[in-house]
């Protein structure tokens, strides 16, 4: 028997395969950009802030005038320009408003006395306090976000503040889900109020990879339920990747009688990669069907979960066009024992939470990679490596999920 795929090989095998990104370019308006993957380098034409500006309602003066009562000249709130001050002079300003020529420092309101039309300062004043310089933020012909970057909210925010209306992105990922087995039933398709039949389990595989991808901002193709046989196991695969540009099908990929998934997927194109030192997850595949590229996960709901965030996730994100990055790893000191040695690098679920001298790990009673239940109620992973055993006060290696999803 060959020896497993480590998770560290199978994962440098998968993102090797992806060349350079060749995915399609479109233009997206700004509100529609949020979760794409830039594809070009931004760069501002414009300073910002384009002025020197203040920082705070007050007064802008000449510091060398601050000791004396000076009368205010004039009134500048944010969006107008001011006259050039007169020394002796003082300007009433708002936050955001342009420095007027002359001035060099800004006094807040609350250090001032406003007497009979002119301010008396109070305390100590010095040149350029509370102004933001003009181009503080960013400076005109500077790059102001890189290609390969997910768009988030405040990456959204900035194009804007350098009057992007429109920006370059990776054309969305089109990824297919299929899920495999007679026993499986869709919750939409049992009645309100109606059993489930004996024998039958809900699909929750299609729900979950649904909302794993559509946080990478990926249009699911939804490919339903394929029955255990292997001439329909092959007409949905084949139709999946016809419809895709990536399959991802879960459960059949293991050795049963009726798990057909891995013999069609070799039969349609092939296989690269299969069973990895991972648990839970061990029957993962990776291949091409034609040349649409295929992930078997495994059925058991948690393995999903694991395996496509420890390795279909990262070879959609590069697919997407998106800079490579790993995820953070963080040390927590164990509250529990992982028992006997594995001969699998282990993803233990378990909630990170903060002691009283760091990190602490607890993990979730039940590890059986068909309890969805601890995914569901834990918030990271803490990895254990091959042959290691974990005792309590131990500590060890978490990735939030947070991190992966």
């Amino acid at each position: 028997m060959s020896p497993l795929l480590s998770v560290e090989s199978a994962l440098q095998q998968v993102l090797s395969s992806v060349e350079d990104c060749s995915r399609p370019v479109i233009e997206v308006d700004l509100l529609k950009a949020l979760g794409c993957v830039l594809a070009r380098d931004v760069v501002s034409s414009i300073a910002v802030p384009g002025d020197d500006n203040s920082a705070m309602d007050g007064y802008a003066l000449r510091a060398v005038d601050a000791h004396e009562q000076l009368p205010v000249s004039q009134r500048i709130p944010a969006g107008s320009v001011g006259a050039q001050l007169k020394p002796g002079t003082a300007a009433r300003i708002f936050t955001g408003a342009a420095i007027p020529p002359g001035a060099d420092t800004v006094v807040m309101q609350e250090n001032c006395e406003l007497l009979d039309g002119c301010i008396v300062i109070n305390g100590s004043v010095s040149a350029g306090q509370n102004i933001r310089l003009q181009g503080q933020d960013i400076s005109s012909g500077s790059i102001v976000l890189c290609a390969g970057r997910r768009l988030r909210p405040q990456d959204v925010g900035l194009l804007a503040s350098v009057g992007m209306a429109q920006v370059s992105v990776y054309k969305p990922l089109k990824v297919a889900i299929l899920s495999t087995g007679d026993e499986l039933v869709d919750p939409s398709n049992i009645g309100k109020d109606k059993e489930l039949p004996a024998g039958q389990i809900y699909n929750s595989n299609r729900y979950t990879l649904a909302g794993l991808l559509s946080n990478l901002n990926v249009e699911v193709v939804d490919g339903g339920i394929i029955p255990d046989d292997p001439d329909a196991t092959a007409r949905a695969l084949q139709s999946a990747a016809d419809a895709a540009d990536c399959v991802i099908c879960s459960g059949g990929v293991s050795v049963g009688e009726e798990d057909h998934v891995k013999d069609q997927v070799e039969k349609l194109g092939k296989l690269d990669l299969w069973k990895l030192a991972i648990k839970p997850g061990k029957p993962l595949a990776f291949g091409r069907i034609g040349e649409t590229p295929f992930f078997g996960l495994p059925g058991n709901p948690t393995s999903v979960f694991v395996t496509f965030c420890l390795v279909a996730r990262p070879y959609l994100q590069k697919l997407q066009g998106l800079a490579e990055a790993a995820p953070i790893k963080l040390t927590a000191r164990a509250r529990f024992n992982s028992g006997r040695p594995g001969g699998r690098q282990e993803y233990r679920r378990v909630t990170v939470q903060n002691g009283e001298t760091g990190l602490v790990a607890s993990d979730y009673v039940n590890q059986s990679s068909g309890v969805l239940s601890s995914v569901s109620h834990s918030n990271a992973f803490a990895i254990i490596a091959p042959g290691e055993v974990v005792t309590e006060g131990d500590q060890v290696e978490v990735i939030l999920l947070d991190h992966l999803t």
